[in-house]
């Protein structure tokens, strides 16, 4: 295989805030692997809460680019033990990961889903995203995109004002991600609220670590809560399975498609709702989230969607949330 590493900074269609941090842009690496005529396309971004830069993922491939490209591409999956012996990060991980899975699906002739004997014909709507503003302004980015289920953002002063106010506007589902920004009492006080605002599921409401907290959530909350920055690796699913409703599984955080779909396993013969999320990135990453759609309850992959400009084809979203999955093979991706 021959590899080649692009770095493009994403723009967003509007400031993008969260509990912990607000952004204009997002910094994202592209991973094209390539072989007999083909290439596949992974994606990872930068992200400060978790360490990792452009730079460490570009440095820890470029270092193991021999070990990489003399690969001969039998499985994703045994590409993927070769690359963990590696010590890779997750999110290099991930970006390879996803570049392999392309690609051997562009091999075969196939797309993912198909190879992995999924039927795309049925699948979740994912969300919308509605970042922290001010409420005037979350008001007129809902209006903006009118759209089925959205996912709001939380963690100020006002949020049941928010959800009150947005309430107003449309009669779509709603989910609150707090983002670790609520305590357990505050959690269990405003479920019934929201609950009777059409809020379907609280996401991560507690700090990551807070498994007594989430005990009691877990047993007192009217509404499902489902593990995000809890859920992180494989080993964390049964971890979470006593404490959450279901998990969020990020692709950049577990290590890309290969691990996702031993949690998707994994969470189902706990009895776990199953949800994938996405980061703020391109086409590239949401377009491999799509692949495993069938396999899902939830979807959070809007993350193309906030963007001022994407780098890339593939899945395509329409307005009312029906996916259309492109012809070509693999994960469907082509850089723009």
């Amino acid at each position: 295989m021959q590899i080649a590493l692009k770095k493009y900074t994403l723009k967003l269609a509007h400031t993008f805030t969260i509990s912990r941090e607000s952004r204009d842009e997002q910094d994202t690496l592209i991973v094209c692997l390539s072989h007999d005529g083909k290439t596949g396309y992974g994606e990872a971004t930068s992200n400060p809460y978790y360490g990792i830069t452009i730079e460490k993922m570009m440095g820890e491939i470029e270092s193991n680019s021999a070990a990489i490209e003399s690969y001969e591409l039998d499985s994703p999956e045994n590409f993927y033990e070769h690359l963990e012996s590696m010590g890779l990060h997750k999110f290099t991980l991930c970006a390879l990961d996803l570049a392999a899975n392309d690609l051997f699906g562009k091999l075969q002739g196939k797309p993912l889903y198909e190879i992995w004997g999924t039927d795309s014909s049925r699948y979740p709507t994912t969300n919308y995203t509605i970042g922290i503003a001010s409420i005037d302004k979350m008001v007129e980015k809902l209006k903006e995109k009118p759209w089925p289920v959205y996912k709001i953002k939380l963690g100020t002063k006002e949020d049941v004002a928010i959800v009150q106010e947005l309430r107003k506007y449309t009669d779509a589902i709603f989910r609150i991600d707090a983002n670790t920004a609520w305590t357990a009492e505050e959690t269990i006080k405003n479920a019934p609220i929201l609950k009777e605002l059409g809020v379907e599921f609280l996401e991560q409401p507690l700090k990551a670590d807070d498994w007594e907290g989430m005990k009691l959530v877990r047993e007192q909350s009217v509404l499902p809560v489902i593990a995000d920055e809890s859920c992180i690796v494989e080993s964390d699913v049964e971890k979470c399975g006593p404490y959450f409703h279901g998990i969020n599984i990020k692709l950049t955080k577990c290590g890309g498609l290969t691990p996702a779909r031993r949690m998707i396993k994994k969470g189902r013969e706990l009895g776990l709702q199953l949800m994938v999320g996405c980061m703020t990135e391109s086409s590239v990453g949401i377009s491999a989230i799509a692949q495993l759609l069938p396999q899902l309850d939830y979807v959070d992959m809007d993350g193309a969607m906030l963007l001022k400009e994407d780098i890339a084809s593939g899945v395509t979203i329409l307005e009312n949330g029906e996916v259309i999955f492109p012809k070509l093979p693999g994960s469907g991706i082509q850089l723009l």
